[in-house]
């Protein structure tokens, strides 16, 4: 049994969880509002658009809180206790939202919504670290492209099922229920097999521990987390800023896709909630496939080092970025008579954004898999903010969902915040691990030089140092 495959597929499940708990209020929010497209013998709610907008943001508003405080708990406790309690908790908040709601209204519901954003946000942070400590240099792409396809794979449940469970027996409240059931399935799951570290598995086998540690080339101190933090250096790192200005590119307009939606089919091209989760899982479906189409092509360019890593990013997330700008552009010139070109475009521009999977989302990893987790919840702590301003934006701009002008303007606004934060990470970017990654980083008076010089100690990212012994990757034979 091959430990880190196994812990690829617990961070697989762990998104899957969270992502179906967090995204399926988009179809939630349909079923309250609307009972009799689903089943009336369950409450309805009449909430306008503004506090709906506050509903779909309100994840958000705990989300960024605990994004840097998850990166810290991550590194001093393990992401093992970390993000299972973060997933544990998850599911108790979705067991009993239809509770609150039923007593405290759209407000609880907002509050409820804030809480679970402050577990999740624990969540990425943990992955990234747990990836860098699981995932030799070589299969990054692959353990790395797996574990994340699990955001596209909850999409997919959470907008496919989740009309389909309101229309059920069981109804909207089903909804949470069965976000619950996976989220505590997951943790028992996590309990056994999950493991901080490669020294800390207890089935790992020997070869496949040496593997790991030797291809990463880390010291002790790595696993034990006992390393500092060179704030300094980086804050004053060029790619790292271009880094979490292109991440925030990113959920901007990853936020108005998910969020949105439903909305957007609902009230431009008129499709009732069956048939708009239908639609609305169409596009993840196919971000979730395109996403191993993307994990094999990278694989190939390292294996046989056809371009650099950092090109590799730049291609793949250029790709992510651009194609689905021009996607949305379209889209806001689309109306109930173009529902077909409307549902392929919205298809085709989430399949080719899951390309930023191997693309800039990696990349806190190349530059620096000691402070990987840390790294990840400095950039998701300032993209929550955005993530929170993104659905709150909608809520002012379309004031009418029927309105397909204004939905124009939000599709466009999305466009060039993708442009323009590609533009940035194809200057200013690179895979190249910084200097301040190293274990014995002492910062040099010209520190303060940083966004003029910032060449890093290791020449070749692809190429394993070359006094380590021959590993044979297919049997963790040395």
């Amino acid at each position: 049994m091959l430990m880190r495959y196994i812990q690829a597929l617990l961070l697989f499940i762990a998104m899957v969880s969270a992502y179906f708990s967090r995204v399926n209020i988009g179809v939630a929010v349909v079923a309250m509002t609307n009972a009799n497209t689903t089943n009336p013998n369950f409450p309805e709610f009449k909430w306008n658009e503004r506090e709906i907008s506050y509903i779909l943001s309100s994840f958000y508003w705990g989300f960024f809180v605990t994004q840097l405080p998850g990166g810290v708990l991550c590194r001093r406790f393990g992401a093992k206790l970390v993000m299972g309690l973060a997933i544990f908790f998850s599911g108790l908040l979705s067991v009993i939202t239809p509770w609150c709601l039923n007593w405290g209204g759209w407000q609880s519901l907002c509050v409820i919504r804030v809480l679970l954003g402050l577990a999740q946000g624990m969540v990425m942070p943990c992955i990234f670290d747990h990836l860098a400590k699981w995932s030799p240099l070589e299969e990054r792409n692959r353990l790395g492209g797996f574990s994340q396809s699990g955001y596209d794979c909850g999409m997919v449940l959470a907008m496919g099922l989740s009309g389909v469970i309101a229309e059920s027996c069981i109804g909207w409240p089903g909804i949470s229920y069965i976000s619950a059931g996976l989220c505590f399935v997951w943790f028992l799951l996590w309990q056994v097999l999950g493991a901080n570290n490669p020294n800390d598995s207890s089935l790992i086998s020997e070869s496949e521990k040496f593997y790991i540690t030797s291809s990463n080339a880390h010291e002790d101190t790595f696993n034990e987390g006992t390393i500092s933090v060179p704030w300094k250096a980086i804050f004053t790192s060029v790619p790292f800023m271009a880094l979490l200005i292109t991440r925030s590119a990113e959920m901007w307009g990853l936020t108005t896709l998910e969020s949105q939606i439903p909305s957007y089919f609902h009230g431009v091209l008129n499709v009732e909630i069956k048939t708009n989760a239908f639609f609305s899982a169409l596009p993840f479906m196919a971000s979730w496939l395109m996403s191993y189409v993307f994990m094999f092509m990278a694989d190939v360019l390292q294996k046989r080092k056809i371009v650099s890593l950092t090109v590799s990013r730049k291609i793949f997330n250029s790709v992510a970025f651009w194609i689905p700008a021009l996607g949305l552009i379209a889209i806001g010139f689309l109306d109930e008579d173009n529902q077909n070109m409307a549902l392929f475009l919205i298809t085709l521009s989430n399949a080719i954004n899951s390309g930023e999977t191997i693309g800039s989302s990696l990349n806190v990893i190349d530059l620096s898999p000691t402070h990987a987790g840390l790294l990840y919840s400095i950039i998701n702590t300032v993209a929550s903010v955005v993530a929170l301003l993104s659905p709150l934006a909608v809520g002012v701009i379309v004031t009418d969902v029927h309105n397909r002008y204004q939905w124009q303007v939000v599709f466009v606004i999305a466009a060039g915040i993708f442009i323009v934060g590609n533009l940035l990470y194809i200057i200013f970017g690179t895979a190249e691990t910084q200097s301040w990654n190293s274990d014995d980083y002492l910062p040099s008076d010209d520190t303060d030089n940083e966004w003029h010089s910032y060449k890093s100690n290791f020449s070749d990212l692809e190429t394993m140092p070359s006094h380590q012994p021959q590993v044979d990757y297919q049997n963790n034979k040395i």
